[in-house]
C-alpha cells in the first residue's frame, strides 16, 4: 500500500516552491512583463502571505492572537531592533566600501536602481502595508514555524533563513545576497526568542522604509 502523504508537508512544499518561482525571476530580470520591480514584489508578497492565512488555520491565529495581546511592548522592541540591524547595515556597507570600492559601489548602486524613476510615495505604502508585515507573515508565522516543527526550533531557523536567502539568488549580486542572509537570520532569530509577528513585521518594515528611502546606505 502507498504511503500516505501528510497535506501539511505538501502545502509547505508548494508555497516554498512558490516562493522560488515568483522572486527568483523577479530578482533575474527586475522586472516580470508590464509591472515593474516594485508592483511585482508587492503582489508576490500579498500572494504568498494571503495563501498562507487562507490554507493555514495555525498561521492565521498565530497573527490573530499577538495583535491583540499587549502589541505595545513588541511594538517597541520591533522599532529597537530595526534601528540596531540599520547601524549594522551601515558599518558594513562602510567596510565594504573599504575593501572593495568599487564593486561594493556598483552592487548597491543596481539595488537602489530597482527604485529609479518610481514614486516614492507608492514605494512607501507598499513597504508600509504590505512588504514588511506580509514577508514576515509567510517566512515566520507560515514557513518557519512548520520548518520548527519539522526539525526542532535551531535547525528550523536556519533552514527557514536558507531558504529566505535563497530566493534572492536570481538578482546575481553578493552584496544582495549577505544582506538577505543577515536579515533572514535576525529576523529569524527575533521569531524564534519573541514569537511575535507583530515585532517581526515592525522591525522588518522600518528597516525597509529607513534603507530603502529615508536614509539609504551608501
Amino acid at each position: 500500500m502507498a504511503a500516505r502523504r501528510d497535506p501539511q508537508a505538501i502545502l509547505t512544499a508548494a508555497l516554498a516552491g512558490l516562493a522560488f518561482i515568483l522572486f527568483v525571476p523577479l530578482f533575474l530580470f527586475s522586472r516580470l512583463g508590464p509591472l515593474d520591480f516594485w508592483w511585482s514584489l508587492t503582489l508576490n508578497v500579498l500572494t504568498l502571505s494571503g495563501l498562507a492565512l487562507i490554507f493555514d488555520g495555525d498561521c492565521r491565529a498565530t497573527v490573530r492572537s499577538d495583535v491583540l495581546i499587549r502589541p505595545l511592548p513588541k511594538v517597541l522592541k520591533g522599532a529597537i531592533s530595526a534601528v540596531a540591524l540599520y547601524l549594522v547595515f551601515v558599518a558594513a556597507g562602510a567596510l565594504a566600501r573599504q575593501i572593495l570600492p568599487w564593486r561594493a559601489g556598483q552592487d548597491i548602486g543596481r539595488v537602489y536602481a530597482l527604485k529609479a524613476g518610481l514614486s516614492s510615495s507608492r514605494i512607501f505604502f507598499s513597504l508600509l502595508l504590505v512588504i514588511g508585515p506580509g514577508e514576515e507573515i509567510f517566512w515566520r508565522a507560515f514557513l518557519q514555524n512548520r520548518a520548527q516543527a519539522y526539525w526542532g526550533r535551531r535547525p528550523g531557523w536556519l533552514a527557514a533563513s536558507a531558504l529566505y536567502t535563497a530566493v534572492h539568488l536570481g538578482s546575481g549580486n553578493p552584496l544582495l545576497l549577505g544582506a538577505a542572509a543577515v536579515g533572514g537570520l535576525f529576523w529569524g532569530y527575533l521569531y524564534l526568542r519573541y514569537r511575535s509577528i507583530v515585532l517581526n513585521a515592525v522591525s522588518h518594515t522600518l528597516w525597509d522604509l529607513v534603507i530603502f528611502l529615508i536614509r539609504p546606505v551608501g
